[in-house]
This record gives structure tokens, sequence and C-alpha cells, in this order.
């Protein structure tokens, strides 16, 4: 019997030993845990989370909410309830599960790529500073130019400016318009309008109506442009911001799953290029790409004119991009605009 209450006790004693330091209760008395290193810092870093999510989740719900169905296409029906969009139209939109996006709207724990988030951006019509908030709240880099214009220093732009009135830009590879001159900015459309998400030539010329008018071969630029991106994407083949831009191509344009089921390639090369400007009729136009890196990122695009009359047009082009400019600065009404407008193309026929 002596021997078997030893053992008893001895068991206990152990037992006591083991559960020393991890919380448990010893004896009659609650043990506090030792925490190992950092252990405070991952507490509060998963508290930083998830009130990141519920932020996310009611910014989502509050953006949703405030948007009608005719603001995105859809019919509004007789028995809407729901103030906004329902959350089966918004996942429908943005090409995403109705239960992935109500999960995210509960502030479930799951992981958001920036190609959704990109998605949900468009779709919930979220204005450059709102699509800032969106990425901060999930924890993400937002891969558009809209978010950072790497290579554009302030030498660079000064030099885009004595371009003018030779159209100029600062593009990427993946033709992201990151900077450019006025006389470029009416080129081919009011680029000013253009939301900085949308400057992109892709996406200009495959969904844009105006800028798609003034390109006078619209087909085989199409066609060479999407060869000129599957080349340029061998080097970026897991980066987001490639794999979004073709993913919203692919929903967005037939054209360009045409070209790019292709699988055609083909280097950057300068030519002369056509374009039906508006303002001031056909100019013909040399292209020349000049890199900015050795690595081949950002490069400087130039137009000049090809003969004695477009560097004429180029002029009065140039003319009537400062005059709107001026009056766009200065705040002038819509009368006042058009009145000026009016003037320049006056102008400009003579």
């Amino acid at each position: 019997m002596t021997t078997m209450a030893q053992e008893t006790r001895a068991r206990e004693a152990q037992r006591i030993r083991e559960t020393r330091g991890n919380g448990e209760v010893q004896g009659n008395r609650e043990v506090p845990r030792v925490r190992e290193a950092g252990e405070g810092r991952e507490s509060r870093a998963a508290g930083g989370s998830e009130i990141r999510r519920h932020e996310l989740a009611a910014f989502l719900r509050s953006r949703r909410e405030r948007i009608t169905p005719e603001q995105v296409g859809l019919p509004r029906g007789a028995r809407r309830r729901t103030p906004g969009l329902r959350r089966e139209e918004v996942a429908h939109l943005s090409a995403v599960g109705v239960t992935w996006y109500t999960w995210l709207e509960q502030s479930r724990d799951i992981q958001v790529s920036v190609q959704v988030l990109d998605a949900l951006a468009r779709t919930l019509l979220l204005d450059p500073s709102e699509r800032a908030h969106l990425f901060q709240l999930a924890a993400a880099t937002d891969p558009t130019p809209a978010s950072s214009c790497t290579g554009v220093t302030d030498a660079v732009r000064e030099v885009l400016d004595q371009l003018d009135p030779l159209p100029a830009c600062v593009q990427n590879s993946r033709y992201d318009i990151l900077a450019y001159n006025r006389t470029y900015a009416r080129l081919l459309c009011d680029l000013d309008a253009i939301p900085p998400e949308d400057r992109n030539c892709m996406i200009l010329v495959h969904t844009h109506p105006q800028w798609r008018e003034s390109v006078v071969h619209l087909d085989e630029t199409m066609r060479l442009m999407a060869a000129k991106l599957r080349a340029s994407m061998a080097g970026h083949l897991t980066e987001p911001a490639w794999k979004m831009l073709v993913k919203r191509l692919q929903a967005e344009s037939p054209e360009f799953r045409e070209n790019w089921e292709r699988y055609e390639v083909v280097a950057t090369r300068s030519k002369t290029k056509q374009f039906r400007n508006p303002h001031v009729g056909l100019l013909d136009l040399t292209h020349t790409d000049l890199w900015l890196s050795p690595e081949l990122g950002a490069r400087l695009v130039t137009y000049a004119p090809a003969d004695e009359v477009t560097r004429e047009r180029l002029e009065k082009l140039y003319a009537f991009a400062q005059v709107s400019s001026a009056e766009a600065e200065e705040g002038g009404g819509t009368a006042e605009i058009a009145e000026v407008t009016e003037a320049v193309e006056r102008r400009v026929r003579r």
C-alpha cells in the first residue's frame, strides 16, 4: 500500500513539473504561463489583422450600398429591398465567388489577391483615395501606375515639357502611361479625364472609343501591341500587375483574346504611325522609344512629325492643349470653356 501511495505522489509531482510555466493549475493556484520571446508582438499583430479585416468588411459594405444597379448596368427590379447592390451582384461583376465575397464582408480570415482588389475597386467605382484605402486595409500594394510613377524624376518631367509641341510620354513595358506632356494629353483623347489606374495604352486601345477612333490602323496596332506585350511579359510571368492586366483585357476585349491566343512575339521597334486627331486632323508621326534605364523598364516615347503638314498641326494641337489646360486650372464654367474651345478650333481650321 505504501508503494502505491509513493507512486501516486511521484506521478503528481511529475505532472506539476510538466505543467509548470504553461498557465495550468498547479496545486490549488493558477500559475501564469511564461511568454516566449516575441509572443506579445505576434499577439498584437494578430489583433491588428483582425481589426483591419473588420474595417475592410465595413468599408466594402458601405461602398456596395451606395451604388445603384443602374450605375453598373443592372436592372433595379420590383422586389429590391437591399440598398445599393447585392453581394452576389458585386461578386458577379468582380468575377469572384459569392461565398468568398460574403466571407470577405464577414471579416473572415481569407487571403485577398491584388487582382481581386483591383476588380472590386472597379466594380465599386472607387476614386483614387478610396482605392488606396482599400489596398491599405487589405495590407496589399497597389500595382497600378496610380500608386507610383517609378522612373519619372523631375528632370524627366522637365524634358517632357521641353519637347512640346512634340507629343511625348513615359511608359513602362506594361504600357502604363506614367507621365506625359500637354500635346500627348490631347493626341488620342483627353488623357487628363482618364483615371490614373486606367492610363494604360493596352486598355485604352481596346476599350476607349475615342482612343480607338484616333488610331488609323487599329487592327494592325492591336495585334502588334499584343505581340509586344507577350514578349515583354516573359520576364514578369509571376508579377501580379502583369497578370491583372492580361486578365482584365481578356475579360473586356474579344480582339485582345484573339490576338493573345496567337502567341506572337515581336521586339520593340520604331515606326511611322498615323493618328486622326479630332481637333487638327490626320497626323503622320515617327514613333521612337528612348530607354531611361538599362533594365528596359521605363522608356521615353516620342512622336516626331514625319512631314511639315504634321509639324504645323502639332503646333496647333499644342496651342489647343495650352488653352484647355489653362481654363481647366482656372475653373472656368462649361460655357466659357466651350467658347474658348470653339475659338481655338477656328484658328486650327485656318
